[in-house]
């Protein structure tokens, strides 16, 4: 194992409840909207990867008059924005921890000389405010390639995002066989499995319960994860 691509939202912390869903809320009221995207809800609207996605599969499913106004492609860059703001203060007011396990990771991943890498489809903007909340302010630097937002045309559960971040990695002389992911969702394992990578998962609040076939592992959380155990994980997946 020579590099640990990481999933940001639910893998690195429990973003999406308490996070991107209370910063669309906010973006809905700025602009004069009484959409409420309860806990519930958003569950089920987490099926679609991408926040202008989603955005999209809610007024097709339960507002379908907005879809016909003129400037619907602009409410929806317009409310992506807006909730991008939203989400970067509110992470910087710290109300978005990592999960357990994680920064210990991280870190002795670093130790040992390991690349780390990201591959997620939330913006950059959302990127970088965590890691710099939660990790610190040179944080961004420690991960060699950071794949996010819209820099490919398909969104997980596509492989697109990873196949952008191998790419990269592979001109550091770091092939795809000498990488892990590590991801929470069932599509974000789709999107990995469909790269060629081994993958562990790591269940978040929203995606507890979902089909994880094909993952070298399960785990409840990163807390105790060594970098010993991820080789036996890959191993005897290989076995």
């Amino acid at each position: 194992m020579k590099a640990i691509i990481f999933d940001v939202d639910g893998t690195l912390a429990e973003t999406e409840r308490d996070g991107h869903r209370v910063a669309f809320n906010l973006a809905f009221a700025e602009v004069g909207l009484d959409w409420d995207w309860d806990v519930d809800l958003y569950g089920e609207l987490l099926a679609v990867t991408g926040g202008k996605e989603r955005i999209r599969y809610y007024v097709e499913r339960y507002r379908p008059e907005v879809a016909q106004r003129l400037d619907f492609d602009a409410l929806v860059k317009t409310l992506h924005e807006t909730k991008t703001r939203h989400y970067v203060r509110l992470v910087a007011d710290g109300a978005l921890p990592l999960r357990p396990g994680v920064r210990a990771l991280i870190d002795a991943a670093r130790a040992a000389g390991l690349t780390l890498a990201i591959a997620t489809t939330t913006t950059p903007e959302n990127v970088t405010a965590l890691l710099r909340a939660a990790l610190g302010p040179e944080a961004e630097s420690w991960f060699a390639v950071i794949g996010a937002g819209d820099i490919v045309p398909k969104k997980k559960p596509a492989p697109d995002i990873y196949l952008w971040v191998l790419e990269r990695l592979a001109s550091l002389g770091i092939p795809a066989a000498d990488c892990v992911a590590i991801e929470d969702s069932a599509n974000g394992l789709k999107s990995a499995l469909a790269a060629g990578l081994a993958t562990l998962v790591t269940p978040g609040i929203y995606t507890a319960g979902e089909d994880f076939s094909g993952a070298c592992a399960v785990l409840p959380s990163l807390d105790g994860l060594t970098l010993n155990s991820i080789e036996t994980y890959v191993s005897d997946q290989k076995v």
